[in-house]
């Protein structure tokens, strides 16, 4: 194996802002190569993770080292609840395609299970919230793509107010 030195060439801008290739810099780049023939290399069965293991690199840490902060979990809520909502209307979706009796066969089905009215009420609601909390906050991201509320008062403010507008919507339309 060899090393070897190379002098880079530093890159400057023309006047004409086209960039051309200077070979005298006043701090040349100085880079060292490694050559290393092909037969050196060997393809190796070991995987990432063995390989962080065998040299005792540790696993990052990921989401376990940050405090949870108001805006990144109401980004979190958004994301899964238009998940949710794509969800249930897939599944209502195929549901009627599937079945063989039609919808409103199984909403009297459900009805003859003479629900607590309190079990209907909070399983009502919890269908209402991913709606409303997903549309009122929709409204807040087209707010900001007018560029208003982005600072960090205005952005805990903003989502307080989502959050909260979002829990009275839910428990309005689930006493409908």
């Amino acid at each position: 194996m060899a090393l070897s030195t190379v002098r880079m060439g530093c890159l400057r801008l023309n006047p004409m802002n086209s960039i051309i290739r200077s070979i005298y810099c006043t701090r040349p780049n100085l880079v060292t190569l490694k050559v290393v023939s092909v037969k050196d290399i060997k393809k190796s069965d070991e995987t990432f993770i063995q390989r962080n293991e065998r040299i005792g690199r540790p696993l990052s840490p990921h989401l376990s080292i940050y405090k949870p902060q108001l805006t990144s979990l109401l980004s979190l809520t958004h994301r899964t609840t238009g998940i949710i909502m794509s969800g249930i209307i897939y599944g209502v979706g195929i549901g009627a395609l599937i079945l063989p009796s039609n919808i409103p066969h199984y909403v009297d089905w459900l009805a003859s299970f003479h629900f607590n009215p309190a079990f209907l009420y909070v399983c009502k609601a919890g269908l209402a919230f991913p709606m409303a909390y997903h549309y009122l906050n929709g409204i807040r991201h087209l707010a900001w793509d007018y560029g208003m509320g982005f600072k960090i008062k205005d952005l805990y403010k903003s989502g307080y107010v989502v959050l909260a507008i979002s829990i009275i919507t839910a428990l309005g339309l689930a006493s409908l």
